[in-house]
């Protein structure tokens, strides 16, 4: 199984369903499902609502490792920052998708769209563009924009979304997201922030029939863990770990 833990500062895994009907808001129901939650992690003990109305169950964020789930008014979102290890994520967000059928009354026609997401930051200080240049290279389609003398980066953000069958309802997404800002560059000082890797398998509409929401997450995550270790771990991860290494 693979370790993702020593490829970034921090990561996580995330399984965000989004619905075609909006889900229940009651009380009654957002409470039970939540507590049907915390009977398995009881260390989820901070629930809250958002301005937005979204309803959030979570654990402390303080020691840095923490489970979260939310509910939105059309996606159930469910993730795990820093899990010790892929299967104990992976445990919490069967879980989920095992309970919102019968407790959130999210049928497998229901589903618009689910996301297996992993996430890897890299804290850095300086210039986030001019790094994943570095580490990632350019076409060369804009070599020579970045060869003019005196000029620096202030948005590369690299991002390619590929369909994995013929349908195109299964597609993998690789992003990266930098977070340096024109102001920062201007003034040549550099907070340290995070470059974040996004990679997500999504598939689109409702769910064959028969199938199941924790089936469809088991086969989310082997198409994940496949191109993960052959097409950007080595590609995408370990140079940005590289680059900023070395500075």
């Amino acid at each position: 199984m693979l370790d993702y833990s020593h490829l970034s500062n921090d990561y996580y895994i995330n399984v965000n369903l989004n619905t075609e009907m909006a889900l229940p808001a009651q009380r009654e129901t957002v409470l039970g499902f939540f507590e049907r939650v915390q009977k398995t992690y009881p260390t989820m003990s901070n629930f809250y609502t958002r301005e937005s109305g979204d309803f959030v169950l979570e654990e402390d964020k303080e020691r840095g490792h923490y489970r979260w789930i939310s509910i939105e008014p059309r996606r159930v979102c469910t993730g795990y920052v820093n899990p010790p290890s892929v299967e104990a994520a992976l445990a919490q967000h069967r879980l989920v998708m095992e309970l919102i059928p019968y407790m959130l009354s999210v049928s497998p026609l229901d589903c618009e769209a689910i996301d297996y997401m992993m996430g890897f930051d890299y804290s850095y200080r300086g210039n986030h563009d001019a790094l994943v240049a570095e580490a990632l290279g350019t076409s060369p389609a804009f070599e020579g924009l970045l060869s003019i003398p005196g000029v620096q980066p202030i948005n590369i953000e690299p991002s390619i979304t590929i369909a994995l069958d013929e349908s195109c309802r299964l597609q993998a997404r690789l992003l990266v997201e930098t977070r340096t800002t024109a102001a920062s560059v201007r003034r040549g000082e550099f907070p340290e922030e995070q470059i974040s890797v996004y990679f997500t398998i999504r598939q689109y509409g409702s769910l064959p029939p028969g199938v199941t929401y924790e089936e469809t997450l088991s086969q989310l995550r082997e198409h994940s863990d496949r191109l993960l270790e052959t097409h950007v771990i080595d590609h995408v991860l370990r140079p940005l770990a590289q680059a900023i290494s070395t500075k």
